[in-house]
């Protein structure tokens, strides 16, 4: 009983990281399929899923709003300026639970000072300053 109590807590567990892996997957497919460095670092199956989703909301967007506006402004890809843009990108400003896999160089924080990342030390900080240590992978996300 304890062994099926178990198993089942792991497959919750798996279930959990999959339905957030894919509700963000959804939430960015437009800025997926337009940044070919992202794509890279998905499966195949996840990039033809954003590729997918980004094409039906696309057709939705276009069928139930955009089908009725003046021919000009007919597409979301628009950048007038001084308008955010319509591709909704990630906040590299949020905090992010880092693990540091390996002794990483101090990395500067917004507030002017420095963190130091030893072997196996936990840091809540911007993604924007660890960004490029987990493209090195020399820290992995929690």
């Amino acid at each position: 009983m304890l062994v099926q109590t178990e198993v089942e807590r792991v497959k919750f567990i798996v279930r959990s990281y999959i339905r957030t892996r894919l509700f963000k997957i959804e939430k960015f497919a437009r800025y997926i399929m337009t940044n070919p460095e992202v794509q890279q670092r998905l499966s195949e199956s996840e990039v033809e899923h954003a590729r997918r989703f980004a094409r039906l909301t696309d057709q939705h967007f276009y069928h139930s709003v955009l089908q009725s506006l003046p021919e000009t402004q007919q597409t979301l890809d628009d950048q007038p300026p001084f308008v955010p843009s319509m591709v909704t990108e990630p906040d590299k400003t949020r905090a992010v639970f880092v693990l540091a896999r390996q002794d990483c160089p101090p990395v500067r924080l917004p507030d002017g000072t420095a963190l130091d990342m030893r072997k196996g030390h936990i840091s809540l900080t911007p993604y924007s300053v660890v960004e490029q240590l987990i493209a090195r992978g020399e820290v992995e996300l929690v």
